[in-house]
């Protein structure tokens, strides 16, 4: 709390030493800045990004094309205190969201992420195979702390909502292509049209290419390792019969068929494991990392079973319903219906051992295999599997919101009532220590929320609201870790009341100082692979509620003419917040429980974008973190949490003789070193920092018609870690995707 008060301190006297006269221009001068006033819908009220009285990024089309960001991995290389991991069952397409330290560890149906994922109002419930394309974006906001009062999810980390481009709001569209080493080809084209005064729609799709980062060595494999292959469409229909009622109906599908995530296996530095008894080591992976030297294995006919490839599939629609009651009243009704699979699965010991180095007692752990399929794999010095976890999973859901908005004199409201029902699963037929099994995970979830918020103008400076929101929820878990053994059942219905409180002022033409306190829920969670819990009662139990409470200041504005900036310290206070362990449950397969602990997290925010000239901008992010968990055990730490992140991107624009502009830009981001999995003293799981350098070289032609760029991404060649899992036995180390890339870019406009 020292930290904090400190920190509350600064800002305070910041805020005052700035505010003075002199600073208090008439904003008229400020029009010809780089930088404008973005107009975000954070708080469902279309203001200035730095009236919103929260912490929240916000990303234009413009700024998503010059930084040369695709996807919400790129973005959280630019959000100070967010990090972007990927590692979901081998999945490329995974997406772990992260912000202020709150996430998601794992992927399966029974875990809840921390951080709320929108599209256009629709809160996405899954990481593994969604559409994450970001090519027909109006904008990208990212708020961090708890949020609930206002948005249709409870979530205890943030939200990043994806706010596309509507039908009708102009007609024309863009193609974009690019080219690049590793076999990149892919491209994207967005299509806009009003047909009539009452009807427009649009069209978006996008394909990705590119060839893997290593290979497969022991087998005649389909895929390479990390092998892109991505498409994904978007279609939109807009009916506005009068100007105060529409209908809007979206459909989108992606389609991914990849290679397997690259990852190896650390052997010799856990000598009490499994792998190392049974005579491997490190010298058996492969020499380079980011090649895998697993085994394929047979099925029970004995055929060849290839498992270095993953593929995702999802598509969805919704329906939006907007009407304005009166100047003062108006409704919005959102339904969607989205589902979602996924087809992947891990070798996890990287290896497999010779067939004819088997000894007889290995020989009779791996009773899988008859004596012909052995003596075949023999003779052709072939590879036997030892860890394998093949997967497939889906999830449906589906969403109904009923918003109320209304505005009166000094007064403003949102309203709402939220409906999301989910259900889906988890299979793997598990190849553990050579004994196969069959693992089934199953969830169904319900959950009903009220919510609202009510602001008051107390002045021309000063801005006061409340929130709050009842919800709640029903789970009906079931699962069997080992099928033919007893399988378990959990249920649990469990409700919450969160509430928010929030001032802004005014200080001047430039600043705004605002202070919150929100209180943010996430349901309990049950243990994802509960191994540890077959035949012991009462065991496969979901926790308490998890909660959390924010108090947080901040400072927002231009400052200076050539200034822009928002920074903020908070205090967010988490209890029965659960962190995924993994190990090995007694040879029988993998385990993973939910530690319960408590968590205090202290941080601080900057984002500033600084145009001294016309031709000359740059942007700096950094997030600090210091995070105190209170666990009876004092080497619990927080996971995935960096305590520094940071980016600097500078931009400069070249005047041609012909009108047209060369705009050159360099990104740097870095996330801090961090711990793997929740303890300190383990070193062999801590993630080394990274710093990951981009470039784009940018002509402009002078009607603004067209770019053609060159682009650089991790121009470095950084090798990092995802994440590092120690599941007893081995030390399994998730690899980065995004190697060094160069490559051109091609953009064309058309009638927008």
């Amino acid at each position: 709390m020292k930290k904090f008060a400190l920190a509350i301190t600064t800002i305070a006297v910041v805020a005052l030493g700035l505010n003075t006269p002199a600073l208090a221009q008439d904003q008229d001068s400020g029009e010809d800045l780089l930088l404008e006033q973005v107009i975000v819908t954070a708080t469902k009220r279309a203001e200035s990004i730095y009236d919103v009285p929260i912490a929240v990024s916000a990303f234009t089309e413009e700024v998503l094309f010059r930084q040369g960001i695709v996807d919400i991995t790129d973005i959280g290389k630019f959000v100070p205190n967010m990090t972007v991991t990927a590692f979901g069952a081998g999945q490329v397409s995974s997406i772990n969201v992260w912000i202020r330290g709150i996430g998601i560890q794992d992927h399966m149906i029974t875990t809840e992420p921390g951080v709320a994922v929108y599209v256009d109002g629709v809160y996405l419930g899954r990481q593994i195979g969604q559409n994450w394309s970001l090519s027909n974006i109006e904008r990208v906001e990212v708020l961090r702390g708890p949020q609930g009062t206002l948005y249709g999810r409870n979530s205890i980390g943030g939200a990043v909502n994806i706010i596309t481009r509507k039908p009708g709001d102009e007609s024309g569209g863009r193609v974009t292509a690019n080219v690049g080493s590793r076999g990149r080809i892919g491209g994207d084209f967005y299509w806009n049209q009003a047909f009539t005064d009452t009807f427009a729609a649009s069209i978006t799709g996008a394909y990705t290419q590119r060839d893997g980062v290593g290979d497969f060595l022991n087998h005649n494999a389909s895929k390479e390792v990390g092998e892109l292959n991505e498409w994904n469409t978007r279609l939109a229909a807009r009916w506005a019969p009068t100007d105060d009622f529409s209908v809007l109906f979206t459909y989108d599908k992606a389609d991914g068929d990849n290679g397997l995530r690259p990852y190896t296996t650390l052997i010799d530095e856990v000598p009490t494991g499994l792998l190392y008894g049974l005579g491997a080591r490190n010298v058996d992976v492969s020499d380079d990392p980011y090649d895998n030297n697993g085994a394929f294995h047979y099925d029970s006919n004995g055929a060849v079973v290839d498992r270095s490839g993953v593929s995702h599939e999802a598509d969805g629609w919704s329906l939006t319903a907007d009407w304005a009651m009166t100047d003062n009243l108006s409704w919005k009704f959102i339904y969607s219906d989205r589902s979602s699979e996924y087809v992947s699965g891990l070798d996890d010991d990287s290896i497999g051992s010779l067939a004819g180095e088997l000894n007889e007692g290995l020989m009779e752990i791996l009773w899988g295999w008859s004596e012909e399929v052995l003596a075949g794999a023999i003779a052709n010095g072939e590879r036997a599997v030892l860890f394998q976890y093949p997967e497939t999973g889906f999830a449906d859901q589906k969403s109904a919101e009923l918003q109320l908005f209304g505005d009166w004199d000094h007064w403003d409201f949102v309203t709402g009532l939220f409906y999301f029902e989910e259900e889906g699963g988890n299979d793997q037929s598990n190849f553990f220590a050579g004994n196969p099994g069959q693992f089934i995970n199953r969830q169904e979830f319900e959950s009903l929320a009220i919510y609202g918020n009510l602001g008051f103008q107390v002045t021309d400076a000063l801005r006061l609201s409340v929130g709050a929101r009842y919800t709640d929820d029903e789970k009906d878990a079931f699962s069997n870790p080992i099928v033919g053994l007893p399988s378990m059942r959990g249920e649990r219905d469990l409700n919450e009341t969160t509430w928010e409180v929030a001032a802004s002022w005014q200080l001047n033409d430039r600043l705004n100082l605002y202070g919150t306190i929100q209180n943010g829920y996430q349901s309990p969670q049950f243990d994802a692979r509960p191994f540890a819990c077959i035949g012991v009662p009462d065991c496969y139990v979901a926790g308490d509620n998890v909660t959390a409470v924010n108090y947080e200041v901040g400072l927002k504005g231009r400052p200076l003419d050539s200034l822009s900036m928002a920074a903020a310290v908070f205090f967010t206070d988490y209890e029965d917040l659960p962190y995924q362990i993994s190990d090995q449950e007694g040879g029988a397969g993998f385990n993973t429980i939910n530690l319960i602990v408590d968590q205090k997290t202290t941080g601080f925010e900057w984002e500033s974008l600084w145009a001294p000239t016309d031709n000359f901008n740059m942007r700096l992010t950094l997030g600090y973190l210091d995070v105190d968990v209170k666990d009876p055990n004092p080497v619990v730490v927080a996971p995935l949490t960096p305590e520094w992140t940071g980016s600097l991107s500078p931009e400069y624009t070249t005047q041609l003789n012909n009108n047209g502009t060369i705009v050159w830009r360099m990104d740097i981001s870095y996330r801090d070193d961090m711990y793997g999995q929740p303890y300190s003293n383990v070193p062999i799981t801590d993630i080394d920092s990274r710093t990951l350098v981009n470039f784009d070289v940018a002509y402009h032609d002078p009607d603004g018609r067209w770019l053609l760029a060159a682009y650089g991404r991790n121009v470095t060649d950084e090798e990092y870690d995802n994440a590092r899992v120690l599941p007893t036995d081995y030390v399994l180390v998730i690899l980065n995707n995004d190697r060094s890339e160069f490559g051109l870019r091609f953009m064309y406009t058309f009638g927008l």
